[in-house]
């Protein structure tokens, strides 16, 4: 009985990753299109630099290559796939966390409505254009994994400074290259035999916020979480200090 608990068990967390695996494939197909239409329909990531930046972080996030060729044959299809535009909002988290979330909608008044709702439900508020945004800095980001140790540290960083790199972080189990975003092309394609397990354009914060509150960490978790299961929420980013 206990070992089919146990797989029950490993059932349902399959099923929880695999659910979570598409909802990532699908806003990164939005991505796709939108990148190939804002590129005036050139579906060839050499001659479009935003495009070539999401299939980076289509590859990363190990979404098949025939999941892509189908978003670009859509996107460059009669009616150039559905009409998305990109629409950003800012505002706090609760105890003034800074808030970046970053929409892909066909409907401008749901998602402002739902990301209002979003905001009041759990103890923060939608502020204005700009209100947060001074805060971040736009980076390319790109995470190589290193779990087993079988990376070379000083050699992963010298490739990386080499590639035109801007800085490079070591963790215990993986490494972070920031780059200019108008580099992270560049650097990605120089760094080529690395394998990426997140690769694209953030906003990272200049300064994190702490939160001290058991009732705060919990409603910050819960606004991440809502953010993540919107299906017109493409990126969040934020300053708290987890």
């Amino acid at each position: 009985m206990s070992g089919h608990s146990k797989w029950h068990n490993i059932q349902k967390t399959k099923g929880a990753q695999d659910a979570k695996r598409a909802a990532a494939f699908t806003k990164i197909a939005k991505e796709l299109i939108v990148a190939v239409k804002e590129g005036g329909g050139i579906t060839d990531p050499a001659n479009n630099s935003r495009l070539a930046t999401v299939i980076t972080k289509a590859k990363a996030a190990n979404m098949p290559n025939d999941n892509i060729k189908r978003c670009l044959e859509k996107a460059s299809g009669a009616g150039g796939g559905d009409n998305y535009e990109t629409i950003t909002y800012e505002g706090y988290g609760p105890g003034g966390v800074a808030v970046i979330v970053e929409t892909m909608t066909d409907n401008r008044n749901r998602t402002a409505g739902s990301m209002r709702h979003h905001f009041d439900k759990f103890g923060g508020n939608l502020g204005a254009s700009g209100c947060v945004s001074w805060s971040f800095d736009k980076k390319g980001v790109l995470v190589i994994d290193n779990e087993d140790g079988d990376l070379d540290e000083e050699e992963v960083m010298m490739d990386a400074m080499d590639a035109g790199a801007d800085d490079f972080e070591a963790e215990e189990d993986c490494f972070t290259i920031y780059t200019q975003p108008d580099d992270f092309n560049s650097v990605v394609e120089k760094l080529g035999k690395y394998t990426f397990s997140s690769a694209q354009i953030e906003m990272v914060p200049q300064n994190y916020q702490k939160l001290e509150s058991e009732e705060q960490i919990a409603l910050m978790e819960k606004l991440l979480d809502i953010m993540e299961d919107d299906d017109d929420v493409q990126n969040v980013w934020h300053n708290w200090e987890e």
